[in-house]
């Protein structure tokens, strides 16, 4: 094992990264950098780039390369990061991935382990198919292994459950099929760098968890 430990996670929605991210983040107290926080955290700031983030996701489009580029630039150069990081969700395109080789020479930093989580799709359509949420309170169940006490009531508050619009089968298939054909260069990028190692997401968590312990070395 290396004492400084930087890691790309990738892998389709629903196949368990974030569930292995937390188990890393425990294990070598390295911090959990995810797209979705990044974007939040600019939007927040008010800052002028974080406006920039704000006027876009409002508009519903895509943020460019060019400013992902900056705030992962931005948040990799902080103190907390010294020690290692996870970074989910970035990079998803090869222009992404090279732009973050280029930011990590800059900083003097590198990528040791692209962990990629891999499931089929029927695996991914069962998992996310059978989530729902409290939309009073937030929280989440599964209906395969987190079932509320009441199958349709909210063990919090009461309130209803419901299915969001994006875990519906036919979302959750697209959105599958979607990340597949823009994620494979990026898979193919970091094979052929020799750095990607990949796991079964398929299988139980704490299965999945003792295959990526091992592949960091412990």
């Amino acid at each position: 094992m290396i004492d400084v430990m930087n890691i790309i996670l990738l892998g389709p929605p629903g196949a368990g990264k974030g569930t292995q991210a937390k188990f890393i983040v425990e294990k070598y107290k390295i911090i959990h950098i995810s797209t979705g926080d990044m974007l939040r955290e600019a939007v927040s700031s008010a800052s002028e780039l974080g406006l920039k983030v704000k006027s876009i996701l409002e508009k519903g489009l895509l943020v460019s390369d060019d400013i992902m580029n900056e705030l992962v630039k931005e948040r990799l150069s902080r103190k907390d990061s010294e020690k290692g990081f996870i970074l989910d969700g970035f990079p998803r395109t090869v222009n992404q991935a090279e732009n973050l080789e280029n930011i990590l020479k800059g900083l003097n930093k590198k990528i040791d382990y692209v962990i990629f989580v891999n499931a089929d799709e029927e695996t991914v359509v069962r998992r996310i198919s059978n989530r729902r949420v409290c939309p009073k309170c937030g929280r989440v169940y599964n209906l395969l292994t987190l079932k509320p006490e009441n199958d349709s009531l909210c063990d919090n508050c009461g309130s209803e459950i419901i299915q969001r619009k994006d875990d519906k089968e036919q979302t959750v298939r697209d959105r599958y099929n979607v990340y597949k054909e823009n994620t494979q260069p990026v898979i193919d990028y970091y094979e052929n760098k020799k750095i990607l190692f990949e796991v079964d997401g398929s299988r139980d968590l704490h299965e999945v968890n003792k295959k990526v312990m091992q592949i960091l070395g412990n």
